[in-house]
């Protein structure tokens, strides 16, 4: 007997798929919605109200709340705003997500990178460096004036039905784009165009309206590499930089209806025209890219924070801080010549950062003693630290200090080596 195939939204509202959508959603955490449900509720919420929940998104009904306007400091000075979806549509929207993206991704080029599995930065940086290598020495850097907030809903709905045919999740679809905002003052504006920057969906919505770009680009034979918004093409002279800048302008702003800013975007060299955070730069004949002075001061400046010596938090809680932050750098940062700049600028001054804190925290004379012995210091050492009046930052720079809190001793309380990681991402390039 045949046996009908389920349809993409009989997918999505498989209690299996909700299920493993809301153990992703609960994973990457986040802050709750308009209607204040926490990621630590959701999970009985689906169990207790899943029929009902099936039923509206099969029948069409389901209705999304509008999303949270929240801001956030940019590196710049400006302010960038996010959209933070209820706890349950993201639930939804990950469901939603986890059907869809394996049919929708594979039929993207290769030249962009961003939001897709096993592709990043580091794919990304590596092709641009390919370019350079080959002899386009040249960069058109276009930069896309509020992308995620001016997308045309209908373009973009006419772009998925390509690759999503279903009625029903298009249906679910377009009124999350079309939810609206509550702001900052409570309240309720009507979304006309965009996808939220902080909905689960957006990122993939996104790929697919600037797909339309990356098919453009490379009909007209240009070599290009795309992550997210941030696009730059690779061309051999300035002169074709500046006629490919002018044609790509008037197609982005006439046929996919964005804009472009014009005071950012410019034509120059990768050496000097950041891509992603990243210069490009070529040491003993190979090409890859290094973090701009600015990602650079952020990172230093972000440790200092992290290892202030009035800082509240226990030690294990400001190890795994400083962990995380320095994880995700060199992660981010790792393909590229970093090694100078962690080993012999950043290592050292961060175990000094710690050993300046820890010497703080002891307060007391006679702790400081009894904790220098404990560790190996002899009793007169001990004593010229614990009765020192020289600064914290100083003290932590004697021969004393060091041999008591070795850096051995620091990886034992837990904190990362970063030469370790630094050498494990050379070693993956």
């Amino acid at each position: 007997m045949y046996r009908k195939s389920p349809s993409l939204m009989e997918l999505v509202v498989s209690k299996s798929n909700l299920l493993s959508a809301t153990e992703t959603v609960k994973r990457n955490k986040g802050a709750a919605g308009v209607d204040g449900m926490t990621v630590w509720e959701i999970e009985s919420h689906i169990k207790d109200y899943y029929l009902p929940l099936r039923k509206k998104l099969l029948d069409g009904t389901y209705t999304p709340q509008s999303v949270k306007r929240v801001e956030i400091p940019k590196p710049d000075g400006g302010r960038r705003k996010l959209g933070i979806p209820c706890v349950r549509d993201r639930v939804v929207q990950q469901a939603i997500k986890q059907v869809i993206e394996p049919i929708i991704d594979p039929q993207f080029l290769p030249q962009s990178h961003g939001f897709r599995p096993n592709k990043g930065t580091h794919t990304a940086l590596k092709q641009c460096a390919q370019y350079y290598e080959e002899g386009y020495k040249v960069v058109v850097d276009c930069d896309l004036k509020q992308c995620f907030d001016t997308l045309n809903h209908d373009k973009l709905m006419y772009h998925l039905e390509q690759f999503i045919p279903d009625k029903a999740i298009l249906r679910v679809i377009r009124k999350f784009l079309m939810s609206g905002v509550t702001d900052l003052s409570g309240e309720f504006v009507e979304s006309k165009t965009g996808a939220p920057q902080g909905g689960v969906l957006s990122p993939l919505l996104s790929n697919v309206y600037l797909h339309e770009l990356d098919k453009a680009l490379e009909k007209r034979g240009h070599r290009f590499v795309r992550y997210a918004d941030d696009f730059v093409i690779y061309v051999k002279s300035r002169r074709a930089g500046e006629r490919v800048m002018e044609s790509v302008t008037r197609y982005i702003e006439k046929d996919l209806k964005l804009l472009v800013h014009k005071d950012k975007s410019k034509v120059g060299s990768p050496t000097r025209l950041k891509f992603l955070s990243c210069l490009m730069k070529k040491v003993n004949g190979t090409y890859r890219f290094i973090p701009t002075k600015e990602a650079k001061k952020k990172l230093k400046a972000t440790l200092k924070r992290k290892t202030s010596r009035n800082r509240s938090g226990s030690f294990p809680t400001i190890i795994t801080e400083i962990n995380q932050v320095i994880r995700g750098w060199i992660g981010y940062f790792g393909l590229g010549f970093i090694k100078s700049f962690i080993m012999k600028e950043i290592e050292p001054w961060l175990h000094h950062r710690i050993r300046q804190l820890i010497l703080k925290r002891w307060k007391r004379v006679r702790t400081k003693i009894t904790k220098l012995l404990s560790y190996g210091l002899d009793i007169g050492s001990a004593k010229r630290i614990g009765f020192s009046r020289k600064k914290y930052w100083k003290l932590s720079k004697t021969p004393e200090v060091h041999w008591a809190l070795t850096n051995e001793r620091l990886h034992r309380w837990g904190l990362v080596s970063l030469s370790t990681l630094v050498e494990s991402a050379y070693a993956r390039y």
